[in-house]
């Protein structure tokens, strides 16, 4: 048998596809992935500077003794020399007891049923923290040809090793060899290398013939016995023949395919609740020599679970995942869905169902498309021809949904100059389930005297009218187009909120419309709606728009942003985490940067991250008010990865590490003690996500191995690992609790920065082209506009102008071009003057703890 070279190894820690399909022979240790630094160096210190002179390695049978019980194992021995050791690192976090890897011989089928018997004490397939089995199993050792046997212990290992026999079974694999290294991988890296190379691949989609053949089993897709139904476009004529191909090669699933009117109504919506079906989506159109049509659907990724469209606000989210680990062709393929959304359904979609005609979601799609750009490979002059021609159709797109879904009737209140969420939906939403609205429909039915399902099914055919009820669902629709449903921030009255979150939104689009026409097209464009558009419009929008959250959503007294109810005329009292995200759009001055973060690491920050909002907004809890799920004490994806790029562009980088650390850990530990568990959400509050609320908590339920995670939870984790330090990623691998961290790093536990933003220490986050400073152009936004002839001194927390004088906010023009630097100038002279006294002191960073 030829030797194998060493190219042809493959590392430990490598995906399942690859791991399993080579012998054990050729598997190296590959990148190492142990707890801690000083362990990755362990294997490289003997024999170094003379310190360890020789290591006294085991007999000629170490590899058998070393599967023996650790009783009868004889332990590696080391030899001092007569040198000094005070140079000497100290030992790994985690001691090894032998030189040599250890793997395992598994008989799949044999092994499987002896863990789950033993471990599985609830029957959940699934070995977890709540199981009562003795924790330790004694699987055969692959050196010994199976004789002898090893303990695998803890709840960790023996999940990861029932884990590893379900990713074997789906290569094909009878009886396997599983190195110990994988088992007891460090639960950071396998969690990261299983959303990178794992998770990601189950969360994609295409509407190709395969992938209509999984829509057509969905059962949202349609209801017993109805046939499965595929709308298109009144204009895309190739979809249609390609669909209605499909329909009859496919003729045991009863495929219907239907094409849309060209003028898409809310009544006409209406009228097909009951066929209700899935949209179709962009895909690449050409047609080969012979003329016949080559119709190739785009992939894209869906949240998982029960979520197995594209949905909106979602796409936003997974793409910024998807970036960090290099799946930009996804990221691109979601955009140019949206632009095909836009260009025939008039607008960013809920997700792509029938029943979503009429609703939008949170918009994100100028930010998406520059991060997506950005990362588009550019290297040749036809690369760059097509990444502008990209970008063209894009922005043309998201200029169209700006100004004809976000800034016309009914979502845009003319008095105040700002945006609601008000879908266009006629009557209850089909999508939820049939008794979902019961006990709202209920007073109305007694009313009339008759009975719910019967009032339901008059008021759905017009043959009744209730005014009351009407708005009652348009605010239900509203708030499902938040993407906050559902909450009692909004129940009942979301339709005329002129939301924080929204317009910090529409805030971040003018300013990337205005800064993309002027670094892209010369500060001019020609929109495809008829008319030519400037930076310059754009740039007196975004300043309007900045005004009017000044005005309306901003309170000077709590140093928070609220949302403004447009109807009653004042601001709701409700306190929300979605404050933060005037942070993310570069709509907040330097002052209300300051109090902002200050007042909502008091407010929002727990043990687990960022919660929702405060538990006295959200008010009591009982049976006849049961808690929402956009509420406390639950913590979000998205509502993390925005305050932590918000607080970064502010200077407010501890802070936001701080944030990211809680919210990181709280996965880590579910994905430790639970299975591999990533759920959709998390009760940050009490750290676990194993509660009562409505919907559920999807992700959880899968046997075995979780396969997909979910969508922008698995993005946050990619994500916030880019804000750590190798210190903090570290303790984090290690499960080192958050508090019990910063106290004894002695890191800052306020809202104030602690390092320069120029010096910042660690990695910079993805997409953040400068450390600490706002990204966006100076002529654009609030915060560099803030920023001339301003210094920020110690005077309590307030600002000092240049004047002398202690004042209110007053913005400087936002054309001005300043240097954001400007505005740290005085404190981080104080800072590093400080640094210095503090460095002579001999004190150690990081206290005694060794993490």
């Amino acid at each position: 048998m030829a030797v194998e070279t060493a190219s042809a190894n493959i590392d430990v820690h490598a995906p399942p596809s690859e791991y399993y399909r080579l012998p054990p022979s050729r598997r190296s240790a590959g990148i190492n992935r142990s707890r801690s630094k000083s362990h990755q160096r362990s294997h490289h210190l003997y024999g170094i500077n003379g310190h360890l002179d020789q290591v006294e390695e085991e007999s000629s049978e170490s590899l058998d003794s070393a599967d023996q019980q650790d009783e009868q194992k004889t332990p590696i021995r080391l030899k001092r020399s007569s040198t000094s050791f005070s140079n000497m690192r100290r030992r790994g976090s985690v001691d090894e007891k032998s030189t040599l890897t250890r793997r395992f011989l598994v008989d799949i089928d044999t092994i499987e049923k002896a863990i789950l018997a033993q471990e599985d004490t609830n029957g959940d397939y699934q070995i977890t923290v709540e199981d009562s089995g003795p924790k330790m199993l004694r699987v055969p050792t692959a050196s010994s040809g199976g004789f002898r046997t090893f303990e695998v212990r803890g709840t960790y290992m023996l999940s990861n090793l029932l884990q590893e026999i379900a990713l074997a079974r789906d290569c094909g694999m009878n009886q396997v060899v599983i190195d110990e290294d994988r088992l007891n991988e460090n639960p950071v890296n396998r969690l990261s290398r299983m959303i990178r190379t794992s998770f990601w691949n189950g969360l994609v989609r295409c509407m190709d013939e395969s992938g209509i053949q999984a829509i057509c089993n969905d059962p949202k897709n349609t209801k017993p016995g109805a046939q499965p139904i595929i709308y298109v476009p009144h204009d895309d004529h190739a979809a249609y023949e390609y669909y209605t191909g499909i329909a009859r090669d496919l003729s045991n699933y009863r495929i219907k395919v239907v094409r849309l009117p060209r003028d898409i109504t809310p009544r006409y919506v209406k009228s097909i609740n009951n066929e209700f079906g899935i949209l179709s989506l962009a895909a690449d159109v050409s047609h080969d020599a012979n003329g016949r049509l080559v119709y190739r659907p785009l992939p894209f990724v869906v949240p998982g679970g029960r979520f197995n469209e594209q949905y909106g606000w979602d796409s936003y989210f997974e793409t910024l995942g998807l970036l960090v680990d290099g799946r930009y062709q996804l990221g691109k393929n979601m955009v140019d869905n949206f632009v095909y959304e836009i260009k025939h359904y008039g607008k960013i979609l809920n997700a792509n169902r029938s029943y979503y005609l009429t609703r939008s979601q949170p918009p994100f799609l100028t930010d998406m498309v520059l991060k997506v750009f950005e990362a588009l490979p550019d290297k040749t002059d036809d690369e760059k021809r097509r990444n502008h021609e990209w970008l063209r159709r894009s922005f043309d797109a998201a200029i169209t949904e700006y100004l004809t879904v976000w800034t016309c009737a009914p979502r845009l209140d003319a008095k105040t100059g700002l945006s609601c969420y008000h879908p266009t939906g006629i009557g209850m939403p089909p999508e939820t389930e049939s008794t979902h609205f019961d006990h709202t429909i209920e007073p109305f039915a007694e009313r009339l005297g008759v009975g719910v399902e019967e009032y339901k099914r008059l008021y759905a055919n017009d043959m009744i009218s209730e005014p009351e009820l009407d708005a009652y669902f348009v605010h239900d629709r509203a708030v499902r187009e938040s993407g906050h449903d559902t909450s009692y921030r909004l129940e009942r009255r979301c339709a005329n909120l002129a939301t924080v979150d929204l317009n910090c939104l529409l805030y971040k689009y003018e300013v990337d419309i205005a800064d993309t026409l002027d670094a892209h097209f010369g500060g001019r464009f020609e929109w495809s709606g008829g008319r030519e558009t400037t930076a310059a419009e754009w740039r007196a929008r975004a300043e309007q728009r900045r005004q009017g959250i000044d005005k309306y959503l901003w309170n000077e007294k709590k140093g928070l942003y609220f949302d403004y109810d447009v109807a009653l005329g004042e601001q709701s009292v409700y306190e929300s985490v979605t404050a933060l995200w005037a942070l993310w759009a570069g709509c907040a001055t330097p002052a209300q940067a300051r109090r902002l973060v200050d007042a909502s690491c008091r407010k929002f920050e727990v043990k687990g991250g960022l919660v929702s909002g405060t538990e006295e907004s959200r008010g009591v809890i009982s049976l006849q008010r049961p808690n929402r799920q956009w509420d406390y004490p639950f913590g979000w994806a998205p509502h993390q990865i925005m305050a932590w790029y918000g607080l970064y562009n502010y200077g407010f980088v501890d802070v936001a590490r701080r944030f990211a650390y809680r919210w990181l850990f709280t996965i880590t530990q579910a994905f430790v003690d639970f299975n591999g568990v990533v759920p959709e959400k998390f009760d940050v509050v009490n750290m676990t996500h194993r509660f009562q609320v409505e919907y559920g908590n999807v992700g959880v339920d899968f046997k075995h191995v979780p396969r997909e995670g979910f969508g922008w939870m698995n993005a946050s984790y990619q994500v916030g690992l880019t804000y750590l330090t190798t210190h903090m990623r570290r303790a984090l691998g290690m499960l080192t609790p958050p508090d019990m961290f910063f106290a004894k790093s002695n890191w800052k536990i306020d809202g104030t920065p602690s390092h320069s933003p120029a010096t910042t220490p660690g990695p910079v986050p993805v997409f953040i082209s400068e450390i600490g400073t706002p990204k966006y152009r100076a002529q654009s936004n609030a915060l560099f506009g803030a920023l001339k002839n301003l210094a920020i001194s110690d005077c309590q927390g307030k600002l000092v102008y240049n004047d002398g004088s202690i004042s209110p906010e007053r913005d400087q023009a936002v054309n001005d071009p300043v240097s954001p630097t400007s505005f740290f100038i005085s404190e981080n002279r104080k800072k590093r003057s400080s640094r210095r006294k503090w460095r002579g002191s001999g004190k150690k960073r990081y206290g005694a703890a060794a993490f």
